[in-house]
């Protein structure tokens, strides 16, 4: 018998934490600041409404009609003879490349966590504050021993259990991140460059409007919903048919994007504050906020919270993810969950090795520019291409008559009580929502810098 979760409330929180993670509160704050602020944060809004909640909708009802994990539910809907399901396989694939480099962003804020509780960041200069970011990717022990904590700790929970392990410890980390990022918001707002702050992160300025803005936007709508890869659908696959899914889409929704904004009120008036250059890429968050928290009072307390409440969303995702790669694995070898968190916790923890090295022995890996690191690789392998693609797959499957089909979908995503789709939807989702992913996925492909000032676009350009 498949696995339940216990009620809606479990269900909406375990997928809103899938959703909120450090795409919300690391990603997006510094994606934001390198593409003009509030320019990059009024597409990245539209984006999600009207691209993200679509594909989300699909990928619950593709998991709920299927009662499978991403990797078997094509067999059970695809009709004879057709080949969908070998994207299910690359879903497979993409979670365990996401969690190859996720694991060790989040392995860096339980590293400062440990340094603020104990009271190292408290009383140094700004200056030993700025390099502490760096001090820690110099150092493997350092960059492996937290990624292995952060590994070893989602797999111990997950082989408790669906509700006892995943639903139960995801309900009380995500109601916690809620409160305390009000917290850390209010407090920001006291800050003296918050003005500035707030008005370059949400005033909207046209002059900053580029094509990487757009296509930037897009795929961080998807990093941060998890799209593509079949993270929503494993929880589709986890309930009812009570409630419609559109209205439970929006309310992931609405909690996703809600932590995201509260991130950039919470760092970019910091940035303002202590002349911080808002699009200092990666490290933002966390020389942005140790900063912070070193020049005011309580400031061991407040940054032990601050990343404390990083933490919880960081692991929210962890534990979704790794719930995703334990379903498909359990389904395509029946194994029993303990035996398979074993196994595929060694498994993503050798393979999140390299990421975690990337900084240190292996530094002398540069795939794209002179200064790109093995992350950089695997994070555009997901980010720039499973994540739209795989929402391109999903959507084709819902819409085509050769796939699913849109009456199907429809039927199944208005099932229970709620928010319904309606019928003139049919042609937004059949062309329109394809067109568009496929059209930003090739522009952002072409203006990719692959290498030092060296991108596709521009090859092209010079051709001619």
């Amino acid at each position: 018998m498949r696995e339940r979760l216990g009620s809606r409330l479990g269900f909406i929180l375990l997928s809103a934490g899938c959703a909120i993670g450090v795409g919300n509160v690391w990603k997006f704050p510094y994606m934001a600041g390198q593409h003009g602020g509030g320019i990059f944060v009024l597409f990245y809004i539209l984006f999600l409404v009207l691209l993200g909640l679509p594909v989300m909708i699909m990928e619950f009802s593709l998991g709920r009609a299927s009662q499978s994990s991403p990797v078997k539910l094509y067999q059970k809907l695809q009709k004879p003879g057709q080949k969908w399901h070998i994207h299910g396989y690359a879903a497979l694939i993409a979670n365990v490349l996401l969690m190859m480099f996720y694991t060790s962003v989040a392995g860096w804020i339980l590293y400062y966590f440990v340094k603020f509780l104990a009271g190292d960041m408290t009383g140094i200069s700004n200056e030993v504050s700025e390099k502490l970011f760096e001090t820690m990717q110099a150092d493997p022990v350092v960059m492996v021993g937290f990624m292995a904590i952060v590994v070893i700790l989602a797999f111990v929970i997950l082989s408790v259990g669906l509700q006892k392990g995943v639903e139960g410890v995801t309900k009380y980390m995500m109601i916690l991140l809620l409160v305390l990022i009000v917290v850390l918001a209010v407090n920001s707002f006291t800050l003296s460059g918050a003005k500035e702050g707030i008005t370059f992160y949400l005033k909207p300025d046209i002059g900053k409007l580029s094509a990487n803005t757009i296509v930037g936007a897009m795929n961080q709508a998807f990093f941060t919903l998890s799209l593509g890869i079949g993270s929503m659908a494993i929880f589709g696959s986890y309930i009812g048919k009570e409630r419609s899914l559109m209205g439970e889409s929006v309310n992931i929704l609405v909690l996703d994007t809600f932590v995201a904004v509260m991130a950039g009120l919470i760092i970019f008036p910091a940035c303002f504050t202590y002349d911080i250059n808002p699009g200092d890429g990666p490290g933002l968050l966390f020389v942005s906020m140790a900063k912070v928290f070193n020049n005011m009072s309580g400031g061991r307390w407040w940054g032990t919270i601050f990343f404390l409440f990083m933490f919880f969303a960081a692991m929210s995702t962890v534990i979704a993810v790794c719930e995703n790669i334990l379903a498909c694995v359990r389904e395509l070898t029946g194994w029993k969950r303990i035996k398979s968190s074993i196994i595929c916790g060694i498994g993503v923890l050798v393979l999140s090795v390299p990421c975690a090295l990337g900084y240190n022995l292996l530094s002398g890996i540069t795939p794209f520019t002179s200064t790109s690191t093995i992350q950089d690789l695997e994070d555009f392998i997901v980010s720039y291409c499973l994540l739209p693609l795989g929402a391109l797959c999903y959507v084709l499957f819902c819409v085509s008559r050769k796939g699913w089909g849109f009456d199907n979908f429809m039927e199944e995503a208005n099932t229970g009580k709620g928010l319904k789709l309606k019928k003139w939807m049919r042609p937004y989702c059949t062309y329109v929502i394809p067109i568009t992913i496929g059209g930003l996925f090739v522009w952002g492909i072409l203006n990719f810098e692959f290498a030092d000032n060296f991108t596709v676009l521009g090859y092209i350009k010079n051709l001619f």
